[in-house]
């Protein structure tokens, strides 16, 4: 499944690559919202909040009454899922909450949330730059791996979400070698963002059991919709 994707930065939907150069900003909202409409599952990110630079809740409350959303970006308590959830969005995606500062997962903090809204409206995020895990809008690094974390997170969570931050933006592929080995660790739903360029990679990514994250090859159009 091809799952586009709305990053919001300073009231704009955005792309960046690797997560820190602006590539591309739209102020169209009406248009992709209308673009998207059709898709099952949209990817719904505030940028500025999972960067604590700001945030941007009326927009992604705004969208998430328009399309059916998964959303993230700053979301580091049970009672700002709850907000996001009552927003509208049909999951919630938590990253750096989900880990700590001395590099553990923080398995309490992630059975609380999982019993205050239910696993099945969870996402679990697992962002990584050469192979640890990324928080605080990728600008920090715990030591863990995503071999280390999934399997912790299996019972609080409905889906993994994986960005590839190495070739996120950047249209150089998403490493499939990776998606299979993370496909072994989990029998949840699997997500993988980072790169992804063309629909035969998503129907490769597909058949290993990984639903797809676009954005730059979408909104580039290089990958049509």
């Amino acid at each position: 499944m091809l799952i586009p994707s709305i990053d919001l930065l300073g009231g704009r939907i955005v792309q960046l690559v690797q997560g820190e150069k602006l590539r591309l900003a739209f102020d169209d909202f009406e248009y992709w919202i209308e673009k998207f409409s059709r898709f099952p599952l949209v990817q719904l990110i505030d940028l500025d909040a999972a960067m604590r630079q700001g945030e941007n809740s009326a927009l992604v409350e705004q969208i998430a009454k328009r399309l059916p959303v998964q959303a993230g970006g700053g979301i580091h308590t049970v009672e700002r899922a709850r907000q996001v959830l009552e927003a509208g969005a049909q999951r919630v995606i938590i990253g750096s909450a989900l880990f700590s500062a001395e590099g553990a997962v923080n398995a309490d903090f992630a059975a609380k949330l999982a019993e205050s809204v239910g696993a099945e409206r969870v996402v679990a995020g697992i962002d990584t730059k050469n192979g640890r895990i990324a928080v605080k809008g990728w600008k920090a690094q715990v030591e863990l791996t995503p071999d280390d974390a999934i399997p912790q997170l299996e019972a609080y969570a409905t889906a993994f979400l994986y960005t590839h931050v190495d070739t996120e933006g950047t249209m150089r592929g998403f490493p499939i070698d990776v998606a299979a080995r993370l496909r072994k660790l989990t029998k949840k739903q699997l997500i993988v963002a980072g790169g992804i360029r063309c629909q035969q990679e998503v129907d490769a990514l597909d058949v290993l059991g990984a639903d797809a994250v676009v954005g730059m090859a979408v909104y580039t159009e290089l990958l049509a919709v």
